[in-house]
């Protein structure tokens, strides 16, 4: 049963033997001695810059800011905690352009998911409150609204084209409807 020629302990010690080389064993002796350095992936390129340093999102440029502008959220120089005007109901709503062809025939790749909706529609109720007292501002990712009586500073779930917007008081609804189109990096894909 003998077909390989490894029939012992003492045969897998000789053939362990044979595999490994004096050097080796030398390197290993050597090392405990002394420090020794081995190479490993972490070696592999130029060394890096000493006495450099690193950037990271921490540093600070020369000037005399607080806070770079990446690091404040947009929509947060609207904040006012003094303010005591309430905050109006409000709702929103994703909405897509469909078609009979999306409907019934199923030919674009539409599907009811919020990734193929195009628009979104922000319904704002403001009651006792004319159109002409409403001040609105619409940023790529925050809508600020401004009356008399309410406050609203509403981040958006989602990005949107600010000046490609619109928006519409109904008086007899005293509600506010502002229309704006969404900003999808994959637009190409699912539109």
């Amino acid at each position: 049963m003998d077909c390989l020629g490894v029939s012992s302990a003492k045969s897998l010690q000789a053939l362990s033997a044979l595999l490994s080389t004096q050097e080796e064993e030398e390197e290993d002796e050597d090392c405990k001695n002394v420090t020794c350095v081995r190479m490993d992936p972490g070696h592999i390129g130029p060394p890096p810059p000493k006495n450099k340093e690193v950037p990271n999102a921490y540093t600070k440029k020369n000037s005399k800011d607080i806070w770079s502008e990446e690091e404040v959220a947009e929509g947060s120089h609207y904040d006012n905690l003094a303010d005591p005007r309430p905050q109006p109901e409000y709702e929103i709503i994703l909405k897509q352009s469909v078609g009979t062809e999306d409907l019934f025939l199923g030919l674009s790749r539409k599907d009811p998911s919020s990734m193929c909706c195009e628009a979104m529609l922000v319904k704002i109720k403001l009651p006792d409150t004319k159109a002409t007292d409403v001040i609105l501002d619409v940023k790529e990712k925050f809508l600020d609204l401004r009356t008399p009586k309410y406050k609203l500073g509403l981040h958006l779930p989602n990005p949107i084209h600010s000046q490609e917007g619109k928006a519409q008081f109904f008086s007899d609804k005293e509600e506010l409807e502002v229309t704006l189109l969404m900003k999808r990096p994959m637009d190409f894909i699912n539109m």
